[in-house]
């Protein structure tokens, strides 16, 4: 490798290679050909392509040799950053990243002055094109980053046609997390005989990485969510979601709570997130909200936890949240929120992971608030105020306090620390799901929280009978039945009781499903008592349900032992 790189890899302090920067970097330096390296994120495959690319860029030339293409803007810009750290002594180089999101005039501007090698999202690389603002006619090699993800986000196409514009290319060097099919067909179009390098589990066996997961019921997600937080007072982490609306909800509702947080998701114009991205970095939020894709441009080692608000609809992409920790040689924790029906999930994703997930119970209040208490006491343990601190205020301090014993005083400033935590954990109600014995009752009944009666439009000239009522309430908002109380089925409608922290949820999904056709309409039984609906009472010769030992509206009534 040329001297000016071994100095910058010097200066950057870098030690041992990754083992994909060791199998791959040896055969591109001395022998480059088309190879596809399939490893994950997190595993040094920007120094794996960079250093080789850059060896072989003549910066005597002005014209472009090399492309880089990258799925997001956030991983475009990481490219170009890590590019400068390697081309650092290499008079006379020049990268450009040009990627979406902010005006093309600086970008065109930039490529008129000449670049070598140019790191590109697909959009904006062909908007450039059309512009004749820059020309891949002598471009010789060609890297597709996180292939597998472009692909993903449609950039199929777009991909086709950039490498159809580059006539002179001799190499392509494609690396993937996956090698899906979609992959395999870009590697056969495009690729000659190429060599496969693999180191595609790393991430999955990373020892470091803690796996649990939590299992609650559907509507309770978020405040369990809420829970591991407040149970994590020290986190610096990354919270997945499946969508762009999730991510921004999400992340909405837990600012308006207090918690130092931000979105970050394909919609935000690159300004807002460089902002973001430079907040997270210098810890001014302690988690970031983010998508899959969104959170390809993260570069940050020092990650403690990761949370899967969802689990991922691909087990594979658990592979790629779960690496943004434990980098490093560090430990770190990914932790699940998981309903009761998707524990099979996990035995999946086990699998694929090749780890053992342990199964944790959502703290309860007391050890919410235990924990934030040993944490402030460590803070103020480990505390090194500044010396001239001590002498401007010592004497104010004494005067205010003289007559206050050290007890009292300990007692007053913890308690000035935690008390919005204990206020909020007082008589906090259990947000595990799983545990009901057979045969008990009603979550809502044996905990003894308030229920809510809803009403809906569905009854036994539809086929509805109580079974089916709480099937398909169940399957339609992912709960257990055994939080489902007190169903009556009518001619034309029917009742059922629910905890009150579910029925906000249930009136929510429910109205967007259909049984059998019909549109449902639920709304809360005394609402409809008030605007003169009729009531929720049971009629005369109906039977109660439960989910699992089930009781009427009236006392003393039959008491049903059938577990549905």
């Amino acid at each position: 490798m040329r001297e000016e790189l071994m100095r910058a890899v010097t200066d950057m302090g870098f030690e041992t290679p990754t083992p994909i920067q060791q199998k791959v970097i040896p055969q591109l330096l001395s022998n480059p050909s088309d190879i596809i390296g399939l490893a994950q994120t997190g595993t040094g495959k920007t120094a794996a392509f960079g250093l080789p690319l850059l060896h072989h860029t003549d910066v005597a030339q002005k014209h472009v040799q090399a492309l880089v293409l990258s799925p997001t803007r956030e991983l475009c810009m990481q490219i170009q950053e890590e590019f400068k750290k390697y081309g650092q002594h290499m008079r006379g180089l020049k990268t450009v990243a040009v990627y979406g999101g902010v005006p093309i005039g600086g970008q065109i501007r930039e490529l008129k002055h000449g670049a070598q090698v140019v790191v590109a999202t697909p959009g904006r690389l062909i908007d450039l094109l059309e512009r004749k603002a820059l020309s891949l006619e002598e471009v010789e090699y060609v890297v597709l980053d996180e292939a597998d993800e472009m692909l993903n986000m449609g950039f199929r196409e777009d991909i086709d046609f950039i490498l159809k514009n580059t006539p002179a290319r001799k190499y392509t060097w494609l690396f993937s997390a996956t090698m899906s099919n979609e992959v395999r067909g870009i590697a056969k179009r495009f690729m000659n005989k190429w060599e496969e390098f693999s180191v595609a589990a790393a991430n999955a066996t990373n020892e470091n990485i803690d796996h649990q997961y939590y299992v609650t019921n559907h509507h309770n997600r978020f405040e369990t969510l809420r829970r591991l937080l407040d149970f994590a007072p020290g986190i610096y982490g990354i919270i997945f979601t499946r969508t762009k609306q999730d991510c921004q909800d999400i992340a909405e509702k837990l600012m308006r709570q207090g918690y130092h947080v931000s979105p970050l998701h394909g919609d935000m114009d690159q300004k807002m997130r460089s902002k973001v991205l430079e907040r997270f970095k210098n810890r001014s939020l302690q988690a970031i909200v983010a998508t899959d894709v969104a959170a390809r441009g993260i570069d940050v080692n020092d990650i403690t936890h990761v949370i899967n608000y969802e689990l991922p609809d691909d087990p594979e992409v658990y592979t790629h949240r779960s690496g943004r920790t434990a980098r490093a040689g560090k430990s770190g924790i990914c932790m699940s929120i998981v309903s009761p029906k998707e524990i099979s999930s996990i035995r999946q994703i086990e699998r694929i992971v090749k780890s053992r997930f342990h199964r944790s119970d959502i703290p309860d209040g007391a050890e919410v608030v235990r924990k934030r208490l040993f944490y402030y006491l460590e803070q103020i343990e480990n505390a090194e105020p500044k010396s001239d601190f001590a002498h401007v205020y010592q004497q104010s301090i004494h005067e205010r306090f003289d007559s206050m014993d050290k007890d009292e005083l300990i007692r007053r400033l913890i308690w000035l620390q935690l008390k919005e935590t204990i206020d909020a954990y007082n008589d906090a109600e259990d947000l595990n799901a799983g545990y009901e014995k057979q045969g008990s009752r009603s979550s809502a009944a044996a905990s003894g929280r308030s229920s809510v009666r809803l009403f809906i439009n569905l009854g036994v000239k539809d086929g509805l009978t109580p079974e089916k009522l709480v099937h398909f309430i169940t399957e339609s908002t992912d709960m257990e039945s055994n939080v489902i109380d007190r169903v009556t089925v009518r001619d034309l409608s029917s009742f059922f009781n629910v905890p009150s922290s579910a029925a906000e949820f249930i009136q929510q999904v429910l109205p967007t499903k259909k049984f059998k056709g019909r549109k449902v309409r639920i709304e809360e039984a005394e609402q409809r008592d008030r605007n003169g609906g009729g009531g929720g009472g049971r009629p005369s010769g109906s039977k109660p349900y439960g989910g699992f030992k089930g009781k009427s509206d009236r006392p003393g009534s039959q008491k049903f032992n059938k577990r549905y």
